[in-house]
């Protein structure tokens, strides 16, 4: 596995969709440490930190020599009056111009953030995998690849959703290591179980006794991010060679996306998250090459 794999996303670097989620890095900081990091691609960020416009994204992304991978789309997909469709075709004519090929898709609570959500009910849950299927079979005609991103504060978290999910629905999904252990699933465990349906990664090493207290409701996930729940690759209680391993086991070449949530509280002095990401880049290099 080379380089040419490993991409990154923006939210490693604090940018994110959550409204008042922290101090918002320029794109063109973000994206110059990315090439100076060696990395080949990037997911897009939130709405906002590209240009909107198809022709323009492209630009900017082929001005720092970087891919697009597409990236992490928040929709609502279990409120049976609301149709996800006309969202997700605007979106796919930028990947088209983009050249993006991943569709990730977040079942949304129609809350702002991830500290709390609704439970579903089994109407929801029909409606919810129905349009799992839809989008999946539209992107699919447009040459892209639609993934489910089980993740904490949405509507697929825990380990019966996710599982509900497998059975229920022909989606692929999107192994992120750290929302899935937050919400009690054990991803080297679930990639041992159904590597043939993760067809994207968003690797993070989590610190498993702030996790433990998400869980528990002692502190929300947004506190647990900015008190350092996420752990530069290596630092952490993840096993990353067993998920590589079992990945590699059935012939995985997708994408490999470092993806740490972090907040910043302010613009930050000398490296900032650069230097976090650079520690995860060469552990992934080393379990990759070993």
């Amino acid at each position: 596995m080379s380089d040419e794999r490993i991409a990154g996303a923006p939210i490693s670097w604090g940018v994110c969709e959550v409204p008042g989620w922290g101090y918002q890095l320029p794109p063109a900081r973000v994206l110059a440490e990315m090439r100076e990091l060696g990395l080949a691609a990037t997911e897009l960020g939130p709405d906002g930190f590209l240009p909107g416009e198809p022709g323009a994204m492209a630009e900017v992304l082929s001005l720092h020599h970087l891919q697009a991978v597409g990236g992490f789309t928040p929709l609502l997909l279990h409120v049976a009056d609301h149709d996800p469709v006309p969202e997700v075709e605007m979106l796919l004519q930028a990947y088209a111009a983009t050249g993006s090929d991943v569709l990730v898709l977040s079942a949304v609570t129609g809350l702002d953030g991830y500290d709390a959500r609704p439970a579903l009910d089994d109407a929801g849950w029909r409606t919810l995998l129905t349009n799992l299927d839809r989008l999946a079979g539209l992107a699919i005609e447009h040459g892209v690849r639609a993934v489910l991103h089980p993740h904490v504060g949405t509507m697929v978290e825990n380990g019966d959703e996710v599982q509900r999910v497998l059975d229920g629905s022909s989606i692929s999904l999107c192994l992120d290591t750290g929302h899935l252990l937050i919400g009690g699933t054990d991803p080297a465990e679930l990639t041992r179980q159904a590597p043939h349906r993760i067809a994207h990664t968003h690797l993070k090493d989590v610190d498993v006794t702030l996790a433990h207290q998400v869980q528990a409701g002692r502190r929300t996930y947004t506190e647990a991010v900015r008190e350092g729940m996420y752990r530069p690759l290596g630092q952490g209680d993840v096993d990353f060679e067993a998920i590589v391993g079992h990945l590699r086991g059935q012939g995985y070449d997708g994408w490999y996306v470092l993806e740490q949530d972090t907040i910043l509280t302010e613009a930050p002095r000398g490296e900032g998250p650069l230097a976090d990401v650079r520690l995860s880049v060469d552990h992934l290099r080393s379990v990759l090459g070993s």
